[in-house]
């Protein structure tokens, strides 16, 4: 069996947008999946299509099935926790990949986790 971080609560998360979640002064990114952007695509990026804002109000929608607690399990270059997070029994990365609001990324899940989770 692999070790897990322990879970943590976030009483107040804030979602910033499809796959980010703000608890407190820290930055969360949900882990394996990329959604569509607010300020644009970068050139040297292909990004996910899709309406930013609809992938936000689906991931605050999730939000109301429980708790919101994560796991983090690494960090991105720019310091930000890349996590598996869950409202109630609902794992929002797989939340936002069945409700086409975010397309899988395997190069950005760390040891498979979401699609193991997302079967």
């Amino acid at each position: 069996m692999i070790d897990q971080p322990p879970a943590i609560e976030c009483s107040s998360p804030y979602v910033v947008d499809g796959d980010t979640i703000d608890c407190g002064t820290e930055r969360l990114q949900l882990l394996g999946i990329d959604v569509p952007r607010f300020d644009g695509c970068p050139k040297e990026r292909a990004c996910v299509p899709g309406n930013p804002a609809w992938s936000r109000r689906s991931l605050q929608r999730a939000l109301k099935y429980g708790p919101f607690r994560y796991r983090i399990i690494t960090r991105d270059a720019l310091g930000r926790a890349m996590v598996v997070a869950t409202a109630g029994r609902v794992n929002l990365s797989c939340w936002q990949l069945s409700r086409s609001q975010a397309r899988y990324k395997p190069e950005w899940d760390t040891g498979g986790q979401i699609a193991r989770a997302c079967r």
